[in-house]
């Protein structure tokens, strides 16, 4: 599966792009799947990941839930949630 991630304020800092093309392994099929697969490239990826940090994901455009499938081609934005004051 062929995803496009994008990543956002300090998601983008921390792993230094703005987005990338990924290919999917067949065990990726949900949002999930996906964060635990970028985890397992270690280091701050997996700090940010499984550090209990909270963070937000789009898929084309609409926030989805963790257990969102996930579909060929779709573009899937991951960012911290914001609040205001």
């Amino acid at each position: 599966m062929r995803l496009k991630v994008l990543y956002f304020a300090q998601l983008r800092e921390r792993f230094g792009l703005a987005e990338e093309t990924l290919i999917a392994p067949e065990s990726v099929v949900t949002i999930a799947d996906l964060i635990h697969h970028l985890s397992t490239r270690g280091g701050v990826w997996l700090e940010t990941f499984t550090g209990g940090a909270a963070f937000r994901v789009a898929m084309n455009q609409d926030m989805v839930e963790l257990d969102t499938a996930l579909a060929d081609g779709a573009e899937v934005a991951i960012f911290r949630p914001v609040t205001g004051g």
